[in-house]
């Protein structure tokens, strides 16, 4: 890892028209217009898709990196999120996200270290540890 701190940069371009460009260098461009729920076309990322894909990624890939540290073998793992947005205090907001992690193992791999590899990651995860909504974690282990 690169000393910190790390800086980072993104960019949105749009018109009146509902679609806009989000922009980073040396990344391909994401469209993102409001979801169906919000009026929106429904066929581009939307902010609150693009906030469950940064919890979802930066915590397969931090677990990526404690089972590696902790020389702890796995065959896969997926994560699905889900995400839910409510009114609170007068405040439109994620009240709660749920990440369900689902690890393949190879035949003999120790459960019990899978599962702290999990939650280790669950901790370290910076994005997650950014927010202020409470996150879920309902893993599921199998080999």
């Amino acid at each position: 890892m690169k000393a910190l701190p790390h800086r980072y940069a993104t960019s949105i371009v749009g018109g009146p028209e509902v679609h806009a460009a989000l922009s980073s260098a040396g990344v391909p461009d994401l469209r993102t217009a409001p979801p169906l729920e919000f009026d929106g076309p429904g066929d581009a990322w939307s902010p609150e898709q693009l906030l469950l894909a940064a919890v979802e990624a930066c915590f397969l890939l931090t677990f990526r990196a404690v089972a590696q540290a902790s020389r702890l073998e796995f065959a896969s793992i997926a994560v699905e999120a889900e995400g839910i947005v409510d009114r609170v205090g007068g405040v439109t907001r994620f009240t709660e996200i749920v990440l369900r992690p689902r690890v393949a193992l190879p035949a003999g791999t120790d459960q019990v270290r899978v599962q702290r590899a999990l939650e280790k990651a669950d901790r370290a995860c910076l994005v997650s540890a950014s927010l202020a909504t409470p996150i879920r974690l309902e893993p599921f282990v199998a080999e």
